[in-house]
């Protein structure tokens, strides 16, 4: 059984190559409004964005994610943020002090966020624009926050670029259900699951080029599961901690 909707879902893949034309702001509203959909945690909605079209804004911006092009090229840039100055607001008119140092509201509002962009990004991709994610905004979360001026307990997660796509863009593989779906009890994944990923994303190429210096390894097997061990076996942005609790959010 299938729907448009999930023949749409399977048809993403990242932008990186935007169209020169605008997008008009209220179709930015509308995107954005179809995320506010999503679920939240006990309808708290501890999430804001904010948009950027500046020409300088996005340049820094792709300086600060390491110089992808497509962040200075599409014509929106969305800045994706955990939010409980809101909500701090709220608790000042009622009479209440908020808590917001506890692990816990920091993760009720990365979720919230990331489940709606996500919802904004299906209806980005319902009208034919593209999108692509930025994790890479944590590089320098502290310039991200100067940028655009965001306040205490306002804390930027990642962002998100938009706009009408030049081609295509590649739909990449994904594992397989088999090695993400369990029923009753988690099962370690089989190596043979595994390995035959790694092959099906070797053969998309989009490793190539990629420098291999181990070797006892053919640089044409560079495939996901080196990709992927390589990443994970290195610390990534150590600082990053020591940032959010500067943000108000003290992470107990």
């Amino acid at each position: 059984m299938t729907t448009p909707t999930i023949e749409q879902i399977y048809q993403h893949g990242s932008v990186r190559n935007y169209k020169a034309d605008p997008l008009p702001r209220a179709l930015v509203d509308e995107i954005v409004a179809a995320g506010q959909r999503a679920s939240t945690s006990s309808n708290l909605q501890t999430y804001s964005v904010v948009a950027t079209t500046d020409p300088a804004k996005k340049q820094e911006l792709m300086e600060i994610t390491g110089g992808q092009r497509h962040v200075g090229q599409a014509p929106v840039v969305l800045i994706w943020c955990a939010d409980f100055k809101r909500l701090e607001q709220v608790c000042l008119y009622k009479g209440y002090q908020i808590e917001a140092g506890y692990f816990e509201n920091f993760l009720v509002g990365a979720i919230d966020a990331a489940l709606a962009s996500q919802n904004t990004a299906l209806a980005a991709e319902s009208l034919g624009l593209g999108i692509c994610y930025l994790g890479a905004l944590r590089n320098e979360p502290q310039t991200v926050k100067e940028l655009f001026q965001l306040p205490e307990l306002v804390y930027p997660l990642f962002g998100m670029t938009v706009g009408w796509p030049v081609e295509s863009p590649m739909i990449r593989p994904r594992l397989s259900l088999g090695a993400v779906l369990q029923w009753e009890e988690y099962q370690e994944t089989s190596l043979d699951l595994l390995q035959s990923y790694d092959q099906a994303m070797i053969d998309t190429s989009i490793y190539r080029g990629r420098q291999v210096d181990r070797q006892d390894q053919d640089p044409a097997l560079y495939g996901w599961m080196e990709h992927s061990a390589r990443r994970v076996s290195k610390p990534r942005r150590p600082d990053l901690r020591k940032s959010i609790e500067e943000s108000g959010f003290a992470l107990r």
